[in-house]
């Protein structure tokens, strides 16, 4: 053997490496891989693959290992009601079935159709299967996240890859030391298959409900092709295309619909053409772009390793020109049945959740496939807005399709009036961390302007003279009965409310437009301020405090993610914040989900309150979810964290979980960045790199033995830094420091500019 060769394999002693004929690739060991000496035995377990627009799932199911197909469009977009068709049943209706105390018709007309009907819904796409009895035990299954490659080893030797191109529907499998007869099969959903239907809403409806005619499967010549007609025209097609190599198999496959512009079929040619290894390599470069966007090291190893998780899942399931995060994304349930509340969008919380942290994790191309996909279905959801409001502007509905045609449900939420108003500050927030004025000018301003239309039209006076909704709600206390409805606005609408309204000043004042703000500022002061109990804590809505344990904190909107209140604002502020904060602790967490520990870790540490914030995400992180780390919403352990013990998957919790680990190192909302502004003391060594913030600048720190020693910023445009000094004393790199005040350090920075601030010795 070569001296060279020598040297190489005692570099890459403690690596792993997939032998690809011609070339080697290694794979990057991480303490927070998933790893495990068996296959999952159920879909909602396995070890997770995508890139946004296809997803695999590899798990077990019986002696067979089972790869779950999906692709985002999948989906069966008939319309529960027919809305156009039904002019008055609209928003005024309800107020007057409301008004008249007769709720059960707005129930039947619009609450028990998403309960009974099988769609609109997201569908699955189909599975792989390998029969590997004969293959022995297993001996592990590590899902390698720097890479986002995943092995099965087995005692003998024999070894399965799998990995999800980042740009192309396609996913590729290679099998090593097997048989010369073993092979895929692609298995169909059972769209037409004896047994019987469910009914459970939680756990889905049996496929059969969508009425389908059971496709076919072609298998010839080491290809096979599924091709399944859904519903008015729809059709989608799966294909498999695979060769034998000197020591196994190694395939491609691929999913399209009939709108897209190359099929299934089409697409695993090209990448059987290519070749594996060649996708691998290009696999491999985009994954290393992407983890070097940001990083953070913190002694919690049970937080690091959810978070670092959390990131490899928002980059498998998000890019810039994908639809946004669905509950389940790219994993639709593979059960036979309909994912869990039909794998839709829930603006009124779900999707918002998802994309918390994406802003500071420094992913803000990732983020934009939400944003695109707002501007593109905003003409649909004009239509609804003068349909169901009968008002200019722009409403968005609180479920909606792929298509953002409303799917109803519970609809003091599914037709909230304010969800465009939240769905706006994702718009708002996009501009914020990136200053792109052609942003802010062409597309996140007049959207925020279409909502305060909106608003405007819909808004009435009170008999104190102040704007309010003709009825108004708080997701989902209540849940869908007419106590839902409040007389008087919640604290929920109207934080949304004010905080559209806060956005567009701010968007204005930065394009000059100074009547706009001025018109902004004295419409927002015709709206109430915020509904305090006598104890201070924020309500439900006026004489409803929080007294009932609700999984959705929605009456504390205003503290988190709007920011409206702030500990920066001084004793008041820091009062309400205390008060509601201890509120929901003193009540408990008896109707908890997952999402709710994610949400109350962020009201802590937006509260600088380290400890707590670090104790809920643990909480999240041992007790609702499972052990590839998807959020299960029930407490999986039954330890008392929620009476709630199902396990329906969802990403919200998540997404949100890595925001609240952010908000821990960093915070930017008030305009004013402070680095390690929410740790636990026992946090003595803490760093991050390229965390973003409020102006477009990307923060990296380093604490040592519980003292900041360096803060590294770069400026991605030209304007003012203002950083909350945690330095005693400190050296910057030549940089001239415009002034200190208060605590705050004011930095001027150019476009590109890096400045270095460092403990002085």
């Amino acid at each position: 053997m070569k001296p060279k060769k020598i040297l190489f394999i005692v570099i890459v002693n403690i690596c792993t490496f997939i032998s690809c004929n011609k070339s080697e690739f290694i794979l990057e060991v991480s303490p927070y891989d998933l790893e495990f000496i068996d296959l999952a035995d159920n879909w909602d377990q396995a070890m997770p693959l995508g890139n946004g627009m296809v997803g695999t799932l590899i798990w077990q199911k019986e002696d067979m290992l089972r790869m779950s197909l999906d692709y985002v469009k999948l989906w069966d977009e008939r319309k529960m009601v027919n809305y156009d068709s039904l002019p008055v049943r609209n928003f005024k209706w309800v107020e007057e079935q409301v008004l008249k105390n007769d709720y059960k018709p707005v129930q039947m007309m619009y609450d028990i159709p998403y309960e009974t009907s099988a769609y609109p819904t997201k569908i699955p796409g189909a599975a792989l299967e390998f029969d590997i009895k004969n293959l022995g035990e297993i001996k592990s299954v590590r899902l390698y996240l720097k890479n986002a490659v995943n092995i099965v080893t087995w005692h003998n030797n024999s070894k399965m890859y799998s990995f999800v191109h980042p740009s192309e529907n396609i996913g590729w499998f290679k099998f090593d030391n097997v048989d010369e007869d073993f092979s895929p099969s692609l298995v169909p959903p059972a769209y037409n298959k004896s047994g019987g239907i469910s009914s459970d809403i939680v756990e889905g409806l049996d496929l059969r409900r969508l009425g389908y005619i059971q496709g076919e499967v072609i298998d010839k010549d080491q290809t096979m092709i599924y091709t399944q007609q859904g519903a008015e025209g729809f059709v989608y097609q799966v294909a498999v295309k695979y060769k034998k190599t000197k020591t196994g198999i190694v395939g491609a496959w691929s999913i399209s619909t009939n709108k897209d512009d190359m099929s299934a079929e089409e697409n695993a040619d090209l990448a059987l053409n290519r070749g594996y290894n060649k996708d691998l390599e290009v696999h491999k470069r985009w994954w290393e772009q992407y983890w070097n966007k940001s990083s953070i090291d913190i002694p919690d190893t049970v937080l690091a390793k959810q978070y670092y998780n959390e990131l490899y899942k928002f980059g498998s399931a998000a890019r810039s020109y994908s639809p946004p995060v669905s509950l389940q994304a790219v994993w639709t349930a593979d059960n036979g049945k309909l994912p869990p509340w039909k794998g839709d969008y829930h603006h009124d919380l779900n999707t918002q959740l998802s994309y918390w942290h994406a802003y500071t994790a420094n992913r803000l191309d990732e983020g934009m496939g939400y944003i695109n996909w707002l501007l593109k279905i905003k003409e649909v959801n004009k239509k609804y807005t003068k349909a169901y409001f009968g008002s200019d502007g722009l409403a968005v509905p609180g479920v909606t399709s792929l298509d953002g045609e409303p799917m109803a449900g519970w609809i003091q939420y599914a037709f909230s009036p304010t969800i465009s108003a939240w769905l706006s500050q994702h718009m708002y927030l996009q501009w914020q961390y990136s200053q792109d004025d052609e942003f802010l000018r062409d597309k996140a301003y007049p959207y925020i302007q279409e909502v305060l239309i909106f608003l405007d039209q819909l808004s009435v006076k009170d008999k104190d003279g102040k704007r309010t909704l003709p009825i108004s709600s708080s997701p989902e206390i209540f849940n869908n009965s007419q106590k839902a409805w409040f007389n008087t606005i919640t604290n929920y609408d109207l934080s949304l409310i004010r905080f559209a309204h806060i956005a567009a000043i701010d968007m204005a004042v930065a394009q000059g437009l100074n009547a706009d703000a001025e018109r902004y500022q004295m419409a927002l002061s015709e709206w109430p301020s915020l509904d305090l109990h006598k104890d201070s804590s924020l309500t439900f809505a006026k004489n409803v405090p929080y007294e009932e344990s609700h999984r959705h904190l929605s009456n504390m909107m205003a503290i988190h993610p709007l920011g409206l209140i702030d500990v920066s604002q001084g004793e008041e502020s820091k009062k309400i914040i205390e008060a509601s904060i201890q509120r929901i602790d003193s009540v408990g967490p008896s109707q908890w989900t997952g999402y709710s520990y994610s949400w109350l870790a962020n009201l802590k540490a937006r509260a600088l309150d380290g400890e707590g914030a670090a104790e809920a995400l643990r909480i999240f992180a041992n007790h609702f979810c499972l052990r590839n780390t998807f959020h299960a919403n029930g407490d999986q352990t039954n330890m008392g964290y929620s009476s709630l013990l199902y396990s329906p998957f969802t990403l919200e919790g998540n997404f949100a979980f890595a925001a609240g680990v952010q908000e821990m190192l960093i915070q930017s909302h008030t305009g004013i960045i402070s680095v390690f502004p929410a740790i636990p003391a026992s946090w003595q060594n803490v760093s991050f790199k390229q965390l973003r913030t409020v102006g477009a600048f990307l923060i990296s720190a380093e604490m040592k033995n519980g003292s900041v020693i360096e803060i590294v910023i770069k400026a991605e445009k030209k304007g003012m830094l203002r950083l909350k000094n945690p330095f005693s004393n400190y050296t910057s790199n030549g940089k001239n420091i415009y002034k200190e005040e208060n605590g705050v350090l004011y930095i001027e920075t150019n476009e590109g500019e890096e400045v270095r601030l460092n403990v002085k010795q």
